[in-house]
């Protein structure tokens, strides 16, 4: 017998429909997240075929007892390959965003407007409002074209 032949006798799998039922969910928004790819399946002619362990890990992944703090939540949802989108509108949630680009800059140091600008540009690209974000925060200073990142500014947990 070989290994991959143990895994699926092991393995239940079910339908859309089935998975749906069990979960008392509609059906179509079980099919949904499987062709979106949240929930990972198998297409098999025009069926789908969901391993149990697909069902588990999406379920653990919306589970109330992620224990995600709100900042996690903002960086998870507006931060994609290092790279953010836009800057949400909400105060509190920009903060998060402006902290964690703030984080590659170092207490004590002075930088050039380009300097930040270039720092800056790698997670989002207007550095203009990142820059004056960041003076009217609080989290930096400004003098004579030269920025410092202010040394009593704490980072949110």
């Amino acid at each position: 017998m070989d290994y991959s032949d143990g895994i699926i006798k092991n393995t239940e799998f079910f339908t859309t429909a089935e998975l749906a039922e069990k979960l008392k969910m509609n059906v179509q928004v079980i099919t949904r997240k499987v062709q979106s790819g949240e929930i990972m399946a198998y297409k098999i002619g025009k069926d789908w075929r969901i391993p149990e362990q697909s069902v588990l890990q999406w379920l653990e992944q919306h589970s109330n007892q992620a224990k995600n703090t709100p900042k996690e939540k903002v960086i998870k949802n507006f931060v994609k390959d290092d790279h953010i989108e836009i800057l949400p509108a909400k105060r509190s949630k920009r903060k998060y965003l402006l902290e964690y680009i703030l984080a590659q800059f170092e207490s004590n140091r002075d930088y050039s407007e380009t300097e930040v600008n270039n720092i800056v540009g790698r997670y989002h690209e207007d550095y203009a409002t990142v820059r004056r974000e960041f003076i009217m925060e609080k989290m930096m200073e400004r003098s004579g074209g030269i920025y410092r990142r202010l040394p009593g500014y704490k980072l949110s947990d």
